[in-house]
C-alpha cells in the first residue's frame, strides 16, 4: 500500500470540502448497531485506532473507513439525512444530524457526547485555528477550538445569535473578528462582521441570496450572491458584480497559497435544477471575477482545491478537472468515475469530491465505490466496495 497518503496526511494544512470517496470491503469491522441504534452512544469497548479516517454517510447511517486502504473499519446507524464535515483536529468530524450538531471521534469510531443542540444544523466552517457551526433553526453560532474536543468535553466557545434565524454561515478571523450572514427564512441580504466582544463594526447588505463562505490568501474572506460575491478584507466589504443581471455564486472554495477563490455560477433563476458548465474565479486582490467553461456540468459536491492552490472540479463526464486559477486553463483531465447526472433532490447521493493533502477521494454511488486518486500522478492509488451507496464524504482534517 502505497504509505504516502499517511504521509501526506499528517503533514498539517489541508483543504476539504464537503465530498465522498477494486478491493472488497471485508466488513472489517463490528457494526455499531446496540449502541448508535440508540442515538449515538459510543460502545463501551474501545476500538483500535483508524489511521487518518474518512467518513462516509449512508441512508440512515455512516462508515468510518481506514484512509491509506479504504478499509471498512466500523458501522453506525444514526437516523435520518446526516451531513459530515471535519472538526479541525486528527481524530474528529462533526455530524450534522436531525437534533443538531453531533461530534463524532472517527480515530476511535465512537459518537461522543459533545452536542450542540438545534433544528437544521447547517455549515461547518474552519479557518484560522477554529471552527464554526451556524444552526439555521435558530440562527446560532458557535465558535470552538477543535484542539479541545480531546478532552471528551464540550469545549468551552464564543455564541452568537444572529438576529433572525436564516440558513447561514460564519466564519471566525485571526484577529477575532467574526463574520456572519444577515437574512430572515424568506430572504437573505448579506453580512455583518463583529469584534471579539461581538460589537457590529461593518456591515454590507448588497449581497442578496448570500449562501456559502471561502477564504482566500491573506485572509481575503468571500460569501456569495445571487448577483456575484462579496468580499471582505483588511476591514472592508468590496462587491465583486457577476457578468449576468443573475449570476448566482453559492458554493465557494478557497486556498491559503491562491488568492483566487474557485466558485460555481449559475445563471437561471427559475430552474427547478440548473445543470452549469461554467465556474467562476475570483480574484479577491485584484477584484475581479473570470468564468470558466468546463464543457460538463457538476454539482455542488464537486469543487475543491488542490495541495498546490490548483482548482479541481469534478464534472459529469467523470473526470476531475484540474485548473490552474491563474489563467483559467484546464491542466489535465483525472479520470474518476464514470459519466453521472446530478440528481433533481439535493439530498439524493452523487459522485462526490473530497480532498486531502495530495490526494482526492471521490465516491461512485452507482457502483457502492469510493476512489482514492493520486492529483500529482493522476493514478487511482485504490478502490473499495461497500454495501451501501454513500452519499456524503469527509474526514479528520489537521491544521487550517
Amino acid at each position: 500500500m502505497n504509505k504516502s497518503i499517511r504521509n501526506r496526511a499528517l503533514t498539517g494544512t489541508a483543504l476539504a470540502l464537503a465530498a465522498s470517496t477494486v478491493l472488497t470491503a471485508c466488513g472489517g469491522g463490528d457494526s455499531a448497531s446496540a449502541d448508535a441504534k440508540a442515538g449515538g452512544t459510543a460502545s463501551a469497548t474501545p476500538a483500535a485506532a483508524v489511521k487518518d479516517p474518512l467518513v462516509a454517510t449512508f441512508d440512515g447511517g455512516l462508515y468510518i473507513l481506514d484512509g491509506e486502504s479504504l478499509k471498512l473499519a466500523k458501522t453506525i446507524e444514526i437516523p435520518g439525512f446526516n451531513r459530515v464535515n471535519p472538526a479541525g483536529d486528527e481524530d474528529h468530524v462533526v455530524l450534522s444530524t436531525d437534533s443538531g450538531f453531533r461530534v463524532l471521534n472517527a480515530t476511535g469510531q465512537t459518537l461522543t457526547d459533545i452536542e450542540y443542540k438545534g433544528a437544521k444544523p447547517g455549515h461547518v466552517v474552519r479557518h484560522a485555528g477554529k471552527t464554526v457551526l451556524f444552526t439555521d433553526g435558530t440562527g446560532e453560532v458557535n465558535v470552538f477550538d477543535p484542539a479541545e474536543l480531546s478532552s471528551g468535553k464540550k469545549p468551552a466557545g464564543r455564541t452568537y445569535t444572529s438576529a433572525v434565524a436564516h440558513h447561514g454561515v460564519a466564519i471566525e478571523l485571526a484577529n477575532g473578528e467574526l463574520l456572519s450572514t444577515l437574512g430572515t427564512e424568506e430572504k437573505r441580504t448579506g453580512a455583518l462582521v463583529l469584534d471579539e466582544n461581538n460589537k457590529e463594526i461593518a456591515r454590507n447588505e448588497n449581497c442578496p441570496g448570500v449562501h456559502g463562505e471561502a477564504a482566500a490568501k491573506d485572509e481575503a474572506v468571500a460569501v456569495g450572491c445571487e448577483d456575484g460575491i462579496l468580499i471582505y478584507k483588511d476591514g472592508k466589504f468590496t462587491k465583486v458584480d457577476a457578468p449576468d443581471d443573475y449570476g448566482r455564486i453559492g458554493n465557494q472554495a478557497g486556498s491559503d497559497t491562491s488568492p483566487i477563490l474557485l466558485g460555481d455560477y449559475k445563471t437561471d433563476p427559475e430552474a427547478e435544477l440548473e445543470r452549469p458548465t461554467r465556474v467562476s474565479l475570483i480574484d479577491t486582490e485584484k477584484k475581479k471575477l473570470r468564468l470558466v467553461d468546463l464543457g460538463t456540468s457538476y454539482s455542488f459536491r464537486s469543487l475543491a482545491r488542490g495541495p498546490h492552490g490548483e482548482a479541481l472540479v469534478l464534472g459529469t463526464d467523470g473526470a476531475v478537472h484540474v485548473i490552474d486559477p491563474n489563467t483559467g486553463k484546464t491542466v489535465k483531465k483525472i479520470p474518476a468515475v464514470g459519466e453521472w447526472q446530478e440528481p433533481l433532490d439535493w439530498q439524493q447521493a452523487r459522485p462526490t469530491l473530497f480532498v486531502r493533502e495530495h490526494t482526492a477521494y471521490v465516491s461512485e454511488p452507482g457502483k457502492k465505490a469510493l476512489h482514492a486518486i493520486d492529483l500529482d500522478t493522476g493514478k487511482k492509488i485504490t478502490s473499495v466496495t461497500l454495501p451501501e451507496s454513500t452519499n456524503e464524504l469527509s474526514g479528520v482534517v489537521a491544521g487550517h
